[in-house]
């Protein structure tokens, strides 16, 4: 299993940026694929979820309404467009599949990619 994080970088309060992830060694249709974030000194947390054929999505509150989380299964990547950036959205941004809907259920797989760095700042 790997995921390949990339599209982050620098960006000012309210700018845009879309990061993606490439999937490999799992079926990667069958799964729900979810973004998570980690700042320094804080715990990883959820950004946002997205069922196996896209049809559903969900959000953490905190980015309710700015991000957008697709996918393309025919080439093993999940996004996230992430618009009116804030500096508090500045994290390491990974992406992993997990074993079900609810926000409770755990990642798949114990693997992790290095992530892209979101930093927000003027």
């Amino acid at each position: 299993v790997q995921f390949v994080e990339a599209g982050g970088g620098l960006v000012q309060p309210g700018e845009s940026l879309m990061i993606s992830c490439v999937a490999s060694g799992f079926t990667f249709s069958t799964y729900v694929m979810s973004w998570f974030r980690q700042a320094p000194g804080r715990e990883r947390e959820l950004v946002a979820t997205i069922s196996t054929l896209g049809s559903n999505k969900n959000y953490a509150q905190s980015v309710e309404g700015r991000f957008f989380i697709s996918r393309d299964n025919g080439k093993n990547t999940v996004y996230l467009r992430m618009n009116s950036l804030k500096p508090e959205d500045t994290a390491m941004y990974y992406c992993n599949a997990k074993t079900g809907w609810s926000s409770g259920s755990p990642p798949a797989f114990e693997t992790w990619g290095r992530g892209t760095q979101v930093t927000v700042s003027s």
